[in-house]
């Protein structure tokens, strides 16, 4: 039986089956030093959703097998937050220090022409990395945030994030490729230092590929999910305002009085100090909103809402 973690498991444990949950914990701002304590209480303490936590380390473990489970559990702003720290760590450290190795590693004199070809495709790698992000934070995120407070893009959908991946991984491959096949260390000692940085390489892509994949997997299909909760509560909200009439408004029940007591549009108009095409307008948006033609359906209207009282009628009809 495979394993699936729980909050009552112990974070020390979890971490003990797979340390790849430590980097979830760093993204996540778990501290370390937390003794006997178990998810629950660890995620407690810091103000992280457990249940995200728990999403997370188990689609770590176990990939898109769990992610039915937890698609309609996990909270898609701390997902979201989760993705956001996830790039600011990209940005900040990953790529930046795996181009400090490549510099140290790599002779970059002016007559090795392969070594300035392997910096040159890095970068266009780490420009490639940054303009996708760049398109999440500036596009995704702010769409999300907007379906997290109740509101709708019509010409937009989260679905579009999945295109934005295509290639992602391109520039890295060749830069695989180049080192592997045409970089030669010019000293001995050095060749040590450019497997090194082959291995964070390979590891470098390796974890941008997790990342791509997750928002695939798990981050997109949460947001289809708020998507359709959104527009079955927008089609509600038109089912019934279809069902529902409008409201008169207080000139307009005025009128309804006046009308079930007798009174002709002239009498009306007098009345209230107004026109009798005014009159005419308003009784036109009487029958519009209350769909209702007729004087004796106006009156059943007008006792029902305590406009007239039936005293009042039978004084008029007396």
């Amino acid at each position: 039986m495979p394993t699936i973690y729980h909050t009552s498991d112990k974070m020390y444990d979890v971490i003990q089956d797979d340390n790849r949950i430590l980097q979830i914990m760093s993204r996540m701002g778990l501290p370390l030093g937390f003794g006997e304590k178990t998810v629950q209480e660890v995620c407690e303490n810091s103000n992280v959703d457990p249940t995200t936590f728990l999403t997370l380390a188990n689609y770590t473990k176990h990939g898109k097998d769990i992610v039915g489970y937890y698609i309609d559990k996990v909270s898609v702003e701390a997902l979201m937050d989760y993705l956001i720290r996830c790039h600011h760590y990209f940005h900040n450290f990953l790529l930046p220090y795996v181009r400090r190795l490549l510099i140290e590693a790599i002779n970059c004199s002016e007559t090795n022409k392969v070594a300035f070809l392997i910096i040159k495709f890095y970068d266009e790698y780490v420009d490639a990395v940054k303009h996708h992000t760049k398109f999440e934070n500036t596009r995704i995120f702010p769409y999300v945030k907007l379906l997290l407070d109740g509101q709708k893009n019509p010409h937009f959908h989260i679905s579009d994030l999945m295109k934005s991946h295509e290639g992602m991984d391109q520039k890295l491959t060749e830069l695989r490729n180049i080192v592997i096949k045409y970089y030669t260390s010019p000293e001995p000692t050095h060749q040590e230092h450019i497997y090194t940085v082959l291995e964070q390489i390979f590891r470098l892509g390796s974890t941008l590929k997790a990342h791509c994949e997750l928002e695939d997997m798990l981050f997109v299909p949460a947001v289809q999910q708020l998507e359709r909760n959104i527009s079955l509560a927008d089609n509600s909200s038109q089912r019934r305002q279809a069902t529902e009439p409008e409201e008169l408004s207080e000139r307009e029940k005025e009128l309804v009085c006046c009308i079930v007591q007798g009174l002709t549009n002239k009498e009306i108009a007098a009345k209230l100090y107004i026109s009798v095409n005014t009159v005419i307008t308003h009784r036109k948006n009487i029958c519009r909103k209350l769909k209702i033609h007729s004087t004796a359906g106006l009156t059943i209207y007008a006792i029902v809402n305590d406009l007239v009282s039936l005293n009042d009628l039978k004084q008029n009809y007396i």
